[in-house]
């Protein structure tokens, strides 16, 4: 925390693979978690952990890689405090990652987003609240933290509308806004508390949960899946409102550059990603390119007779 300075998101993620952990060695050597020693968290402890969380836990490939990125991390810090264990920690940090499948970015078309934003009743509080949230994730591409932590101060409304956010890395970036949701942001901001510094605050003035603002999409998901019957194949988190705000700077030609640092991506081959689900750009590709193959005839077969002669 002090040296790394890494984020709270980071702390938790490690906090919560030392507590799986320790509470599996307590399971498997009956020993309490504060009598343990270093020698007895060897790599087959380890390895059977990862196996127990997939196992029993039924976490994914990417859920395993990260408990194990959390254990890597404090061995290569004990490699330096405990040298005498030198070779048990380099079979620990030998241990592999597990290789996942990597499914298409899901996102949602234009009518699916048209619908899904016109779900919210914005004759209420509520309503409005939710539907200029969702407006802002979709033109912007936030993440859902990032989202969830906007405040007042963060809104430039004038000339040059923008929205300014610390976001992962601690890279802070502006983000700007179209005419229409400025002036939907224009009019939330009237109707909320004078004294909320929070931009999209909960019933209590607090900032929203990770779980609210699920729970919500989830409501108005379902109710735009009456017009809009695609929807409801579809699993909507907030990370595909993200997903979708790209495609649509992809689908309207912007680079993937540009892309990048609207998105606040590390690396511009992180965009890579909406190259491969974009379907339309494949077909405007297969468009330009010279068909091969002659003309295309029905099969006939030849008659039985002759077949028969054939095969003499």
């Amino acid at each position: 925390m002090h040296q790394r300075q890494v984020s709270p998101h980071t702390i938790s993620s490690y906090r919560d693979t030392f507590r799986l952990l320790l509470e599996f060695a307590k399971q498997r050597l009956h020993q309490a978690p504060s009598q343990l020693t270093l020698k007895q968290i060897d790599a087959p402890l380890i390895t059977a952990f990862l196996d127990h969380l997939e196992a029993k836990r039924r976490v994914t490939g990417r859920t395993r890689n990260l408990r194990l990125t959390a254990i890597r991390s404090f061995f290569h810090f004990a490699a330096y405090e405990e040298p005498a264990h030198a070779s048990q920690i380099q079979r620990v940090l030998a241990i592999p990652g597990k290789r996942c499948s990597k499914a298409l970015v899901s996102f949602l078309d234009q009518t699916e987003t048209q619908e899904l934003l016109a779900a919210p009743d914005q004759r209420t509080w509520y309503g409005r609240r939710d539907y200029t949230l969702l407006l802002v994730a979709v033109q912007t591409g936030l993440r859902l933290s990032e989202l969830t932590g906007l405040q007042r101060e963060d809104l430039h409304l004038g000339t040059g509308a923008h929205v300014r956010c610390v976001g992962k890395g601690r890279k802070e970036r502006c983000t700007p806004l179209t005419k229409h949701v400025r002036v939907a942001l224009k009019a939330w901001l009237s109707r909320l508390a004078k004294n909320s510094q929070r931009l999209f605050p909960n019933a209590q003035g607090n900032r929203l949960s990770a779980d609210a603002v699920q729970r919500l999409l989830a409501k108005y998901q379902a109710l735009a899946a009456i017009a809009c019957p695609s929807l409801q194949k579809k699993h909507v988190t907030p990370h595909v409102l993200r997903h979708t705000a790209a495609m649509r700077l992809l689908q309207a030609g912007v680079d993937r550059s540009v892309i990048a640092l609207w998105l606040g991506h590390e690396s511009v081959e992180t965009t890579q990603i909406y190259l491969d689900a974009d379907l339309a750009l494949k077909e405007q590709a297969l468009a330009k390119t010279a068909q091969a193959g002659g003309p295309c005839q029905l099969f006939k077969p030849e008659d039985p007779l002759l077949t028969f002669l054939k095969s003499l």
